[in-house]
């Protein structure tokens, strides 16, 4: 049976420039689509001013990365990747109706699973204190929801939404995941870190997400407007690893686009690098997501 897709074209511009030379850079990327049986990367296409040589190789987490050099001084720096996705429509509750015992709390997991798992398994470092209250608000959960795995995780998905604030620019990158859990308010990668604090806490593998969001610039999302996004994974026994959107309270469907993912952002960040130079540094970013179906719809209705 064929099954229904949808095709996003994604435009990620950045725009580095200094008020004084940068002698040399080095630069890793994260910006080319995942590939894979639930998304189609159709082109991808990378550009870099002032022009350099890009090296691709794939991470130790399977991420498709990209690495590049200046080694000439520049004042400004400019990385644009164009990709076409054709994402296929997965129903996110279909695994209810696979013919396997439902997972029940609590996890219990090989040594060799154990084993390659560890990464996601661990807390952030925080001390004993904060992921004692972080825990003891997990099992609150757990508790109302009698211990039944599934409904605990998509319970705490839904508590993001409705009991958090998405205010942005609120946090930064040094924000902890308990910080998050005090304030009650952060963005889509503070939800991402403490939904992973969370279900790690509880023996569940998490892993963290980054990649886009399609949101018709309609506002109907608490994203906003077309940008990055943040989200989770989480790993269950004879299911495998399964997308749940804290910041939108829904399971990944049709308007996500994964890029790459790792135990947190510093893993999975769409670009990073050492600098040689000292220099003050102004950053922009321009993302545009959008139906490419929709938009060839468009043009032909107009050129009628």
């Amino acid at each position: 049976m064929l099954r229904a897709t949808r095709r996003l074209r994604i435009r990620h511009t950045t725009r580095y420039a200094y008020d004084a030379p940068i002698q040399r850079s080095l630069h890793r990327l994260h910006l080319r689509p995942v590939d894979d049986w639930q998304q189609n990367l159709l082109s991808y296409q990378l550009t870099v001013k002032p022009q350099s040589s890009v090296i691709e190789y794939e991470d130790v987490f399977g991420n498709r990365t990209q690495r590049f050099e200046v080694n000439e001084p520049y004042m400004a720096l400019e990385v644009t990747a164009e990709s076409l996705v054709e994402v296929l429509d997965t129903d996110p509750f279909g695994f209810a109706r696979l013919p396997i015992k439902p997972p029940t709390w609590p996890l219990v997991w090989m040594p060799s699973e154990r084993t390659m798992l560890a990464p996601y398994l661990n807390p952030p470092e925080l001390p004993d204190t904060q992921l004692r209250d972080i825990y003891d608000y997990a099992m609150e959960f757990v508790t109302r929801n009698h211990g039944d795995l599934m409904e605990t995780l998509f319970a705490i998905n839904l508590a993001f939404l409705h009991d958090f604030k998405y205010v942005p620019g609120c946090t930064d990158l040094g924000t902890t995941a308990y910080q998050v859990f005090v304030n009650k308010a952060g963005v889509c990668q503070d939800f991402t870190n403490l939904f992973i604090t969370m279900a790690r806490l509880l023996g569940v593998p998490a892993r963290y997400v980054c990649g886009y969001i399609h949101t018709g610039n309609s506002g109907a999302s608490r994203t906003g407007s077309d940008a990055t996004h943040a989200w989770i994974q989480l790993y269950i026994p004879n299911i495998g690893w399964k997308g749940f959107d804290p910041t939108n309270g829904v399971l990944p469907r049709t308007d996500h686009v994964r890029v790459a993912h790792g135990r947190n952002f510093r893993d999975a960040t769409p670009m990073s690098g050492t600098l040689y130079g000292k220099a003050n540094e102004t950053l922009t970013v321009d993302v545009e997501v959008t139906d490419a179906l929709q938009a060839t719809h468009s043009s032909v209705l107009q050129a009628t």
